[in-house]
């Protein structure tokens, strides 16, 4: 990669793999911002707690959060029939994944929710990374 598309900070939008995938049209709008220490991601999720949600990394940098499915309210009388179901169960369901960034701590990331905001923050990793452009030796043969 030549050091102009290097340096390139959308690089892999265009030259690699999906950074971003919505996989369910997706009702929780969302914010992602990068301070100097940390990219962090906000959803709306109004009405959802900790056990609604859940944040997992996958194949070593990709952030994935979800809703996890739930069900209908308990409290209602066991012999109920329900006609019309918009408050619960399918209410809210999303599920979104991002490739993260290289330089970032995925062993320290950190999420809350509170008053129907999910907030994760990820630290970025700042420390100089060595280069992972490997010279090979040329011989006359092989």
């Amino acid at each position: 990669m030549s050091e102009s598309i290097r340096g390139f900070p959308f690089r892999r939008i265009f030259w690699g793999a999906p950074v971003f995938r919505d996989l369910s049209g997706s009702t929780a709008p969302m914010d992602w911002l990068e301070s100097p220490a940390a990219h962090i991601f906000k959803f709306d999720v109004p009405g959802l707690n900790k056990d609604d949600i859940k944040v997992e990394i996958e194949d070593g940098n990709v952030l994935r959060v979800y809703r996890v499915a739930g069900g209908r309210e308990e409290s209602v009388v066991k012999d109920t029939v329900w006609h019309i179901a918009e408050r619960g169960g399918g209410r809210g369901e999303f599920s979104r994944e991002f490739e993260l960034p290289e330089n970032v701590k995925v062993d320290q990331i950190k999420a809350q929710v509170e008053n129907g905001v999910l907030t994760i923050v990820v630290p970025k990793d700042t420390s100089p990374k060595a280069s992972k452009v490997k010279t090979i030796n040329i011989s006359s043969k092989l």
